[in-house]
């Protein structure tokens, strides 16, 4: 069945799970006449429950644009939901400001005690791009500063926290600038941005990291579109017209981290599916859910999907069984 809401369109979404109890949240906003393209400034972000990742239970919007000026009062977008040790949830979310016409994102937080009620952490960002390692604003380069989406998890080596997150080189050609970020943090509130975790030149944007763990090989997967990418990689071939989602892999979850394949694992030339995450479903195996993206004719569903089976063939590339959503099985 997957997830929809009447009237909204549905991308970008995270978990956390407790008690058994899935708890999703995804960036929603009204289907209106206006282009597709320009919901992403009316986004909140929307909360769901399900036991099984198919029957949901509808809770409304969690988090918006701040009221007054602020770090988030232009947007609120994707993010991430972990547990700290004092048994308090975590929402890391995106956010910009009106002041700067929401071109320069930065990562902040929420805090709750039951993943229902969410209060801001503080009335500023956690983190904002280090000129040191990331692109700033510069629209000669680039239409937005990226440094967003982030993935938040306990770091076992450490015993503190890292961070992944979308943003973009400085020192890369524009249209290949796209990197997977990283910080790492000893108590999830002081953060120290580090230099990225892959770069490889190829792609505009790295949208949507996620870390996880499969048959021995630590994945990150990313999305981006066939628009968004290198045109002298592109002219390659190798890469074919593919947008959705792919991985890079490592044997450490630190890295190094490769390109094993260039074919995207979750993606074809349509663009049917974006933004994948994968997820533990109730029988304990490892899925894939993606939020429907584009029709055969180019317009925007704005869905998410049921999950879908992922493995790892014997070489240890990542497999999933998305035909059901018109994606061909890779071999």
């Amino acid at each position: 069945m997957g997830f929809s809401l009447p009237g909204h369109y549905v991308w970008d979404f995270w978990f956390a799970k407790d008690k058994g109890t899935y708890h999703l949240y995804c960036l929603t906003a009204p289907r209106t006449q206006e282009h597709p393209d320009l919901r992403h400034p009316k986004a909140r972000i929307y909360h769901a429950t399900s036991l099984d990742l198919e029957d949901w239970d509808y809770h409304g919007v969690v988090l918006g644009p701040a009221i007054g000026p602020g770090w988030d009062d232009g947007t609120t977008w994707t993010g991430s939901v972990v547990r700290r040790p004092d048994g308090k949830w975590m929402m890391f979310y995106t956010g910009t400001q009106k002041a700067e016409d929401c071109q320069i994102q930065r990562i902040g937080a929420a805090v709750s005690d039951d993943l229902h009620d969410w209060q801001r952490l503080g009335n500023e960002a956690l983190l904002e791009a280090d000129a040191q390692y990331y692109e700033s604003y510069d629209v000669s380069r680039w239409h937005d500063q990226s440094f967003r989406d982030p993935w938040v998890f306990e770091d076992a080596a450490t015993g503190g926290w890292r961070m992944l997150f979308t943003a973009r080189d400085n020192d890369i050609n524009a249209r290949g600038a796209g990197v997977i970020g990283q910080a790492s943090s000893p108590d999830l509130t002081n953060w120290t941005v580090e230099p990225p975790l892959f770069r490889i030149g190829y792609y505009g944007e790295m949208e949507v990291p996620q870390l996880f763990q499969l048959d021995g090989w630590w994945y990150c997967l990313f999305s981006n579109s066939s628009r968004l990418r290198d045109p002298a990689y592109l002219a390659t071939g190798r890469c074919g017209m593919c947008t959705g989602t792919h991985y890079v892999r490592s044997r450490n979850p630190n890295g190094p981290f490769e390109l094993v394949e260039e074919l995207f694992f979750a993606g074809d030339a349509v663009g049917h599916l974006y933004g994948g995450r994968v997820i533990e479903v109730p029988d304990g195996r490892l899925a894939l859910m993606t939020f429907l993206n584009h029709r055969p004719d180019g317009s925007f569903v704005g869905e998410i999907t049921s999950p879908m089976r992922l493995w790892t063939t014997p070489e240890g590339y990542l497999r999933v069984d998305a035909s059901k959503y018109g994606v061909p099985l890779r071999d």
